[in-house]
């Protein structure tokens, strides 16, 4: 696949051959491996287009998580601001942040344990600049704590510290950035519930804070406050954190979970906790995953979705509300891209740059003007220009999107 690559538009030229592709032999033109992509996502050398890109919010507006400068709900996508250089989102529990294509870093909504960012508790109805710097590469929010990434590869955490979550080896608050250890290779990161998931540029998969339910993935149940290495292997790709479980895949296109699975959410085809690593199935061409609370979502490198797990007010997309603990195919389209789950709705876009939702819809957090509930994709308007769901929205009610 060449141009134009699910969960983002990439600028990168593509090699002139390659071979053997993914694993099934033979050689083509144009076209990236699995292992090629990891390898260039690792170094951070997947540059966006400098397009416009307009921030978007709709669902509950409590704390004022939407940014709109109010408390008001919305139930279709209302503009935030008037600026046209926002970057990506994240959605914590109650609080949103996102950076901008400048590398400076803005959060607004919730704040009681100073998951802003700005040296209180104080909420903002409306975005706020977290310091000064223009240095900021990658977001991920948790119930209330947030994690970041800088474009010198060091990672920071501030917000509640409980159990260890920040990985500052205590469990003290923070509610400004402090940076987590030394090291300068950290590459990806993601925040469930009560604790943190990271990978190196080396492909070593890390992670901190609460370990109850074995979503840690270190073969125990116990809690750590400072990064753990999570078995030897250098080849993690990918990876996605529900409330108290993780989702993974490696470089070879397999896909991987551990941690709570009272619901089936590991998709494993039983509801068996695990505290380590174990395989989902034995397919190799998985591309991309993401979770929600506890509903679990992939897509594979044909650009089919699935989905596994808890299925409340029709989260899963599969048309009705019975929970599946293997992985189960949303619809015959082969043209999604991105995933967007929320804690009971989801988001989706398809290659063609539209935007899809499906689940409980309470206060409008699906954007279709209404609060009916939909257990199957529903297009959120006509326009073909969405560009970026939230990474991590862990948000129960409330979207945020940037688009072009």
């Amino acid at each position: 696949m060449s141009g134009n690559w699910p969960g983002g538009f990439i600028t990168k030229t593509a090699p002139t051959v390659v071979g053997p592709v993914d694993g099934e032999g033979g050689s083509a033109s144009g076209v990236w491996t699995l292992d090629q992509v990891a390898d260039y996502e690792k170094q951070g050398l997947w540059p966006l287009p400098a397009l416009d890109k307009e921030l978007y919010a709709w669902g509950s507006n409590s704390s004022g998580r939407l940014g709109l400068g109010d408390t008001t709900n919305r139930s279709s996508p209302v503009q935030v601001g008037s600026l046209i250089t926002w970057s990506q989102t994240a959605c914590g529990e109650g609080f949103t942040l996102a950076t901008k294509t400048d590398g400076t870093l803005y959060a607004w909504g919730q704040n009681y344990a100073g998951q802003l960012g700005q040296g209180n508790t104080t909420d903002y109805s409306s975005p706020v600049q977290v310091g000064a710097l223009t240095t900021w590469s990658q977001i991920a929010a948790g119930d209330a704590h947030t994690l970041a990434l800088k474009t010198d590869g060091t990672l920071w955490a501030w917000g509640s510290g409980s159990v260890g979550r920040l990985g500052l080896g205590n469990t003290t608050y923070y509610s400004s950035p402090v940076q987590v250890g030394a090291l300068t290779t950290w590459a990806q990161v993601a925040a469930g519930a009560a604790w943190s998931l990271a990978t190196k540029t080396d492909g070593t998969l890390w992670a901190w804070g609460s370990g109850g339910f074995g979503q840690l993935g270190q073969g125990n149940t116990t809690n750590y406050s400072s990064p753990v290495q999570v078995g030897a292997l250098t080849n993690w790709y990918k990876i996605a954190t529900g409330s108290i479980y993780s989702l993974a895949i490696k470089t070879d296109g397999t896909l991987w979970g551990w941690g709570y699975n009272d619901n089936g959410e590991l998709g494993l085809g039983d509801i068996t906790r695990r505290s380590s690593p174990v395989q989902i199935g034995s397919l190799t061409t998985w591309l991309t995953t993401a979770a929600g609370a506890y509903s679990s979502f992939a897509i594979k490198t044909d650009g089919t979705l699935w989905s596994w797990g808890v299925n409340g007010s029709g989260r899963l997309g599969l048309g009705d509300t019975t929970p599946r603990s293997s992985p189960v195919q949303v619809g015959a389209d082969t043209t999604w891209s991105q995933l967007g789950p929320g804690i009971e709705h989801t988001l989706a876009t398809k290659t063609d740059r539209t935007l899809w939702s499906w689940g409980r819809n309470n206060v409008g957090q699906l954007g279709l003007g209404n609060t009916t509930y939909y257990s199957s994709p529903v297009q959120v308007g006509a326009l073909t220009t969405w560009f970026s769901l939230p990474q991590g929205n862990k948000n129960s009610h409330a979207v945020v999107v940037s688009k072009s």
